[in-house]
């Protein structure tokens, strides 16, 4: 659940209506990514007085960080001695509030075409079109895609009974439930499942490949736990076969260390193995690649394609290295690239959030200078 005040996000159901989903929204920066570096661009850009729409292909804000390692330790934030992946979102967040920008997720941006008038329109994978005189590819190493479960056969229930994410906690209340998996994810679910008097399910059955886990040590004790009193039941072995009643998954084969073959009925089954990157539709929009990254300049992050800016992972030029502070300087120059598109007869002069009376107005904060001469 987030802590941080919820942004703006787009409503999923104003896309039940195909004429609503036609209509493009016109914007002058389209932000391609919600993790860390994506948010500063959000930041950056408002500086320059452009606000901006992101699309992540992720169900919520966060990126790497949200998914892969939301409680583990970060230490080279600069000013920030040691905070966890979820409070650098969730300080980032808090930062870009008065920006106001727009979140789209769940959704991957599958085409790109130059306009006649130089703007780009944008088509995302639920529909969602933008007409943007700005792209900034803010991907990350790119759009995540589940791990999936390599039994034979058991794809057939992709999305019925075999789910990957959880969308709407209430869908597995008061079934027989598997969770497959030892990370965070996996154990965060396991937990909420097994305790959560709302949405428990009727039986819960965790099961991992081996007895040591990667998740949080807190989280493990609290799984055995709940172990130990009955309240879940944990095996430790693989999947390696199914059975179906009625064209419905009925149960799972579970072999352990010793071979022991254990029959597992369930009802729905969710697995938890991690996320896999992907460049996706990406590396058909023409860009320079190199390396399975997007070749920019080091002067304004501008890829091959002008008015179409990269930073962060997805990037590479001489010299890069793959860091959360380097996407944030990334965000600052693009921003000002992206700003001569926006802006193309106005100069765009650097101001400083420190003196600049503009940008707190902007930023919503009172400014300390008021009424002081500023050299």
């Amino acid at each position: 659940m987030q802590t941080y005040a919820d942004p703006q996000v787009e409503d999923p159901s104003a896309l039940a209506d195909p004429l609503a989903a036609a209509e493009a929204i016109e914007t002058d920066s389209v932000i391609v990514g919600a993790g860390p570096v994506g948010l500063f661009q959000v930041f950056e850009l408002g500086l320059v007085e452009i606000k901006a729409h992101v699309v992540d292909s992720l169900p919520r804000i966060g990126g790497q960080c949200m998914e892969l390692y939301p409680d583990k330790p970060i230490y080279d934030i600069p000013a920030v001695p040691v905070c966890s992946g979820r409070e650098l979102v969730e300080s980032l967040l808090k930062q870009i509030a008065p920006l106001k920008a727009t979140f789209h997720l769940g959704q991957t941006v599958s085409s790109v075409q130059r306009q006649d008038d130089g703007r780009f329109l944008l088509e995302t994978s639920r529909g969602t079109r933008f007409l943007t005189r700005t792209v900034i590819i803010a991907a990350g190493v790119g759009a995540f895609e589940p791990r999936k479960l390599r039994v034979e056969g058991v794809s057939k229930f992709d999305n019925t009974q075999l789910f990957y994410r959880v969308r709407n906690a209430a869908d597995f209340a008061g079934k027989r439930l598997v969770i497959v998996g030892g990370g965070d994810s996996a154990l965060d679910w396991a937990l909420k499942f097994a305790r959560d008097g709302t949405h428990s399910a009727e039986l819960l059955v965790l099961v991992h490949r081996r007895d040591e886990f990667r998740a949080a040590p807190s989280s493990v004790a609290q799984m055995r736990e709940l172990a130990g009193q009955n309240r879940m039941r944990l095996l430790t072995g693989q999947i390696t076969g199914f059975e179906e009643s009625d064209g419905r998954l009925a149960a799972l084969r579970v072999t352990g260390l010793d071979e022991a073959v254990t029959r597992v009925p369930l009802d729905a089954l969710l697995v938890f193995f991690g996320l896999s990157p992907r460049l996706g539709p990406i590396a058909d929009w023409g860009l320079e690649l190199e390396r399975r990254a997007i070749a920019v300049d080091t002067e304004k992050f501008e890829t091959s394609v002008a008015g179409i800016f990269a930073v962060g992972d997805i990037n590479i030029y001489p010299g890069k290295k793959k860091l959360i502070l380097s996407g944030f300087h990334e965000a600052a120059l693009a921003a000002f690239g992206a700003a001569r598109y926006v802006f193309p007869n106005k100069p765009i002069h650097l101001q400083y959030t420190t003196t600049s009376t503009k940008l707190h107005k902007v930023l919503g904060v009172d400014s300390p200078h008021r009424g002081e001469g500023v050299a």
